[in-house]
């Protein structure tokens, strides 16, 4: 009986992101301005500002374990770190398999493409055309339910910078992608000269979902308790707004 329980208490040990004093943090550093590397190689960006704050309202030390977006969550449910932390959206499809925390922030989704186009972001527009997601996004998403059924092609990237450089090389027509990503990554740079944003941002709650929250293991519901008090602490009391007025120009800070 008592090697019974104490193979009870290790496992839920094992199971425990507070076992130790390290969260470890599951990133894609492709995707600036929300993490990116420096041409140091340190990590950067309004994600990575966040999770070291959250650590530091814990009492914890943060570990980043890089990771391709796409496999992020088999990824988390292999245990190769504690928390998804990476501009991914929570959604209803995704929380089939995973939790998330209390939402975070939101940044507009939209399309780009040449500003001669004549381009628009709905399916009669996009009929023909290439359009360039980062695979495993919403955006692969929502491009594949409303436009590819009307016939708009849409093409996988394993990285947003490879969706960037093919819209300049002109092999892709147009790209989806959140809209700060798009101004710091492409429209501000060289390559980005002649595009700009085309029409509205595109809302839809059931493929986008409710906002940008870090995703856990749903045994982990401790883990994301916790978590939880620290993000509204963090609401509460300024620090995410200030960290995000580094990056943005608009509000994206969720109540």
């Amino acid at each position: 009986m008592r090697q019974l329980v104490l193979s009870t208490v290790l496992c839920l040990l094992a199971s425990s992101a507070f076992a130790a004093d390290t969260l470890r943090f599951g990133i894609e550093a492709d995707y600036p301005p929300f993490e990116y590397k420096l041409p140091s190689g340190e990590l950067a960006g309004f994600d990575i500002d966040l999770g070291n704050a959250v650590c530091a309202r814990l009492q914890l030390k943060c570990k980043w374990v890089e990771n391709s977006f796409d496999g992020l969550v088999p990824a988390l449910m292999a245990r190769k770190f504690d928390v998804i932390n990476s501009a991914m959206w929570a959604t209803e499809q995704r929380e089939k398999e995973i939790d998330f925390t209390s939402v975070i922030y939101a940044s507009p989704i939209r399309l780009v493409a040449r500003a001669d186009s004549h381009i628009l972001p709905n399916a009669e527009s996009l009929k023909g055309k290439r359009v360039g997601v980062q695979q495993g996004g919403t955006q692969q998403y929502y491009a594949e339910a409303k436009w590819a059924p009307s016939g708009a092609v849409v093409v996988t990237y394993q990285s947003q910078s490879q969706v960037f450089s093919d819209l300049a090389a002109g092999r892709i027509d147009a790209a989806l992608q959140s809209q700060q990503s798009a101004e710091d990554s492409f429209l501000k740079r060289p390559d980005g000269k002649g595009f700009t944003f085309v029409g509205p941002a595109l809302t839809d709650e059931k493929i986008f979902g409710r906002g940008v929250a870090f995703g856990v293991r749903k045994q982990d519901q401790a883990l994301k308790a916790r978590l939880n008090e620290a993000i509204a602490s963090l609401k509460q009391d300024g620090t995410l707004s200030k960290i995000a007025k580094k990056y943005f120009q608009y509000q994206i800070v969720t109540p």
